[in-house]
């Protein structure tokens, strides 16, 4: 049986998780702070479903051309860390070019993701990520808004650093969809 909120309890085998909200192909939710997690409280996560239609084409680079044109260039090509993190400095893109994983958002005792090749993360700055399971080669891409230097981080946030994360400028366009998209209607609302 799936449940909207599902939190990991030392998962065997790969299984979808039904989404929060899902309008298109897209799926939000929000994190709420877990131990030494931030997360964000103000901004969902954003899971683009079949972002790009896997096939015969290079997925890795149609993702980095997406989002550089839409002002996330990526900084690297790899896997995910297999370790809880997360980003206090700037938000983070992910796009799946390779394979299916199952990763765990917002912190130890978080919420189980699976992902595939094609789907795209939007993860706020905050948002605790780990790899839990992969398959078939899983490979992702990883982009950053112009400006944002990422960080990774594995303990909790002085005050004044938490503040510094919350005050982080909003991207001006969707890192698939620039101008339009989930980002503009998720995130800009609520500036």
């Amino acid at each position: 049986m799936m449940h909207d909120n599902r939190f990991f309890q030392f998962a065997r085998r790969l299984r979808e998780v039904r989404p929060a909200l899902r309008e298109s192909g897209v799926e939000t939710f929000h994190l709420a702070p877990h131990g030494w997690v931030p997360n964000n409280e103000r901004l969902p996560v954003i899971v683009y479903r079949h972002a790009l239609a896997p096939g015969a084409r290079d997925l890795a680079q149609e993702f980095s051309e997406r989002f550089e044109a839409n002002g996330w260039p990526v900084q690297w090509f790899d896997g995910i860390f297999d370790y809880h993190h997360f980003h206090s400095t700037a938000h983070e893109v992910l796009g799946v070019f390779a394979g299916t994983a199952e990763l765990i958002l917002g912190g130890p005792g978080g919420r189980v993701l699976c992902v595939h090749a094609g789907d795209a993360l939007l993860l706020p700055a905050g948002t605790g990520h780990c790899l839990l399971s992969l398959a078939g080669g899983f490979r992702v891409a990883g982009g950053y808004p112009r400006g944002q230097q990422w960080d990774i981080r594995r303990e909790a946030l002085t005050p004044e650093q938490r503040r510094a994360m919350l005050e982080l400028p909003f991207p001006a366009s969707d890192p698939l969809y620039g101008a339009h998209g989930p980002l503009i209607e998720r995130w800009l609302a609520k500036a």
